[in-house]
């Protein structure tokens, strides 16, 4: 009895932030098809689906879509830790719709400005000629957006601890050693914060205090 009311709220959260489970089965079939590539063609296959400067420039849509379906790794498990704790929650305080209104942006315009970070550092002559083939794939830049947006699930002073967290964690790497994907982090996040007129009229503020006392009784 206590398995099956387990289950069915298992079931029910599942549910109500569908958007974000869909996505997780298909990285889980994406990346049951990646264990069964050599490795030599694992990195043929993603190289074709990255949002590199030399696919972005043949076919920018198919690739920006295409690159946020597959794990470079294959490691599914850790993300369905961090889909549960963040696009699970940001899709249940927002709702589906705009939820993606801050995902697509984050991973978009993150890649477009990590490629032409690059592109440049390649024409001043910082980077080699052979970086228009590198792999950036996955879905860390939406991520990295959510992570953001979820800032203002957090009633202050909780908002302010949380934010400094995450500039902290995203913005370390750019100022300690940059790379190009490092750059597209901080940019999800500065996209991710500036969503907030999505998050308006979604409810009140959570207050982890207010929750607290409430578990105490």
């Amino acid at each position: 009895m206590r398995m099956s009311r387990g289950l069915g709220a298992v079931w029910a959260y599942v549910r109500s932030a569908p958007g974000t489970y869909v996505w997780l089965a298909i990285l889980f079939m994406t990346t049951v098809a990646l264990h069964h590539m050599s490795p030599e063609f694992e990195q043929h296959f993603l190289r074709q689906r990255s949002t590199n400067i030399h696919e972005l420039s043949r076919n920018p849509v198919r690739v920006l879509v295409a690159s946020a379906m597959w794990i470079d790794g294959g490691h599914w498990l850790p993300y369905v830790l961090l889909y549960t704790v963040f696009h699970a929650q940001a899709e249940r305080w927002l709702g589906t719709a705009r939820w993606l209104a801050v995902c697509v942006p984050a991973h978009v315009l993150a890649s477009l400005i990590s490629e032409l970070a690059l592109l440049r550092a390649i024409r001043d002559g910082m980077a080699p000629h052979s970086a228009v083939n590198t792999l950036d794939i996955g879905v860390s830049y939406a991520l990295a957006g959510v992570v953001a947006v979820l800032t203002y699930r957090f009633a202050p002073p909780w908002r302010y601890g949380y934010l400094l967290v995450v500039l902290l964690v995203f913005g370390l790497p750019l100022a300690e050693g940059p790379t190009f994907t490092d750059l597209g982090h901080f940019a999800s996040v500065l996209i991710g914060l500036a969503c907030y007129p999505l998050t308006r009229g979604r409810g009140k503020a959570w207050n982890p205090k207010e929750t607290l006392a409430a578990l105490r009784g």
